[in-house]
């Protein structure tokens, strides 16, 4: 078994990856092993969402810019309140949040929200671990349709593959902070202690650079 105590120099924990691919529940767990803080997207609080799902060309904008001021402001209390003195681990990252606009967004809107970006600019705590899940298009809309949210039952394969696309691009880039990208497909964190011990000890070891995670030959 991992010491945990030897993850609290790691003050600040990240999760990305695209939508069914297991942040919230890495985000909860993790948290609930380093008794930390978490910091979760709150996608049931946005009232534009589902318009989105059901017409992305009227919903996009207006639920980008709902997140966009939602994430910063919790970054914001974040700061304010110094939880960082132990654990936090978020479901989200903020330099992420273009990723999406560059997605759904046509040109017009695209220049409107750079606008509202660049003025809502904080100074974002950059954190000591950013852990990027990934898993194929097929699995992602699988699980997606398991867990039975209506206003998630008209996304399709193809705006999945967008999004998984960007995610690629974004983090084939990213150097910002330690990166562990993970494949999601082949580890069950519901299920499996054995899979999540592993991951624990690859957090534990991953405080600078690039490093990769399969399980299923791990």
């Amino acid at each position: 078994m991992i010491d945990t105590n030897t993850n609290k120099k790691k003050s600040f924990i990240a999760i990305e990856g695209p939508i069914g691919v297991g942040k919230t529940t890495l985000a909860r767990k993790l948290a609930q092993t380093f008794e930390g803080e978490i910091l979760l997207e709150g996608a049931d609080e946005n009232p534009f969402l589902e318009r989105f799902y059901q017409d992305p060309k009227t919903g996009a904008l207006p639920a980008q810019l709902f997140f966009l001021f939602q994430r910063t402001q919790q970054l914001k209390t974040l700061i304010q309140e110094d939880l960082f003195v132990n654990c936090t681990v978020a479901d989200f990252l903020i330099d992420k949040d273009k990723l999406f606009a560059n997605v759904t967004l046509d040109h017009d809107e695209l220049n409107l929200y750079d606008q509202v970006y660049s003025n809502l600019t904080i100074d974002a705590p950059t954190p000591d671990l950013v852990i990027y899940l990934q898993a194929p298009v097929d699995i992602l809309l699988k699980r997606i349709r398991q867990r039975g949210i209506k206003m998630e039952y008209s996304i399709t394969d193809e705006y999945l593959k967008k999004v998984a696309s960007a995610y690629t691009d974004f983090f084939h880039y990213y150097d910002s902070s330690p990166l562990l990208i993970v494949n999601a497909s082949g580890i069950d964190l519901v299920n499996s202690d054995k899979d999540y011990q592993q991951l624990l000890e690859r957090i534990e070891l991953t405080t600078s650079g690039r490093h990769y995670f399969n399980p299923a030959f791990a």
